[in-house]
């Protein structure tokens, strides 16, 4: 009978400690909520400074168009010298563009204009 009234008090005891420790659970909980709500409100105010300042930049692209204006390509002389080995070794546009890290224009202006 010893037993079985100690594992009572115990049982009784783990119940009144739940009972306390629910109530740290609820503070917590409700520091959670507060914490993400004022999160949600943050992300909303930056929601629309961005749309605002998207709104500015597409009104500002309106108002004065970009003319498109090629430059001349600039191809350092140890570049140019490789992409044209590369082309009479036979590489095509595409692995020369790969290996040299040049576009296929530019790499077709280094070499000539030649199609391969």
């Amino acid at each position: 009978m010893d037993f079985s009234v100690i594992i009572m008090i115990i049982g009784i005891l783990l119940i009144g400690l739940s009972f306390l420790l629910r109530d740290s659970s609820k503070k917590v909980e409700t520091e959670v909520e507060e914490l993400a709500f004022s999160l949600y409100q943050e992300t909303s105010v930056l929601k629309r400074r961005l749309k605002v300042i998207e709104e500015e930049l597409l009104i500002e692209s309106m108002k004065s168009p970009k003319k498109s204006i090629k430059k001349p390509v600039v191809v350092h002389e140890i570049i140019r010298s490789q992409v044209l080995e590369l082309h009479k070794q036979g590489y095509s546009l595409i692995e020369i563009s790969t290996r040299s890290s040049l576009t296929v224009e530019e790499v077709q202006s280094v070499i000539g204009g030649g199609n391969r």
